[in-house]
């Protein structure tokens, strides 16, 4: 038994080795770099009002989520858009808060009648995208929060850009200004 499983545990190296280099010849070559000198960057901020709805809310168990009022506002390379109320510490652009749903609201949405919901909670969102041209076409990729801050600092001067690609090139991970 003792050498059936010392054999085991010699194989154990050349099978990680085999996933590791499985991994690195499959996901690595899909992250590629694109250089880009027309872009823009998009911050989609979304406000939402939700409430929980649960069987037992002392049980602290997540039930069903119903959404209520909700508005967006498109935030285009840091500039203030249209209907844009505040901005915040991350310097992105939010709308007037849609309104609280009313109890009545809240009771109509009840599916059961031992179903509690909580209190509405104001759920903050944002979305972020790249949108450049490559080869006569447009790209827009769904991007982070780094990303669209290079893109700010950068889209004044039109100052090229360097991507680096995420997974099967369907995202931007990171952004850094060409020569400077």
């Amino acid at each position: 038994m003792y050498q059936k499983l010392a054999q085991f545990d010699r194989q154990i190296p050349k099978l990680v080795l085999i996933i590791l280099s499985f991994l690195f010849v499959t996901v690595i070559p899909s992250c590629g770099t694109q250089t880009i000198d027309n872009y823009q960057a998009t911050a989609e901020t979304i406000l939402t009002w939700q409430a929980n709805y649960t069987n037992d809310p002392m049980e602290d168990k997540r039930g069903r989520i119903e959404e209520f009022a909700s508005v967006s506002l498109t935030n285009y390379n840091g500039q203030k858009p249209e209907g844009a109320v505040y901005q915040d510490d991350k310097g992105l652009w939010w709308a007037k808060v849609p309104p609280k749903p009313t109890l009545d609201e809240i009771e109509v949405r009840k599916k059961r009648n031992y179903e509690q919901p909580s209190k509405p909670e104001l759920l903050k969102q944002v979305k972020y995208h790249i949108t450049y041209q490559q080869n006569g076409q447009t790209i827009t990729l769904p991007t982070n929060y780094s990303v669209y801050r290079q893109v700010v600092k950068a889209y004044p001067q039109k100052i090229p850009l360097r991507l680096t690609m995420g997974i099967n090139n369907g995202s931007v991970e990171k952004a850094k200004p060409i020569g400077q």
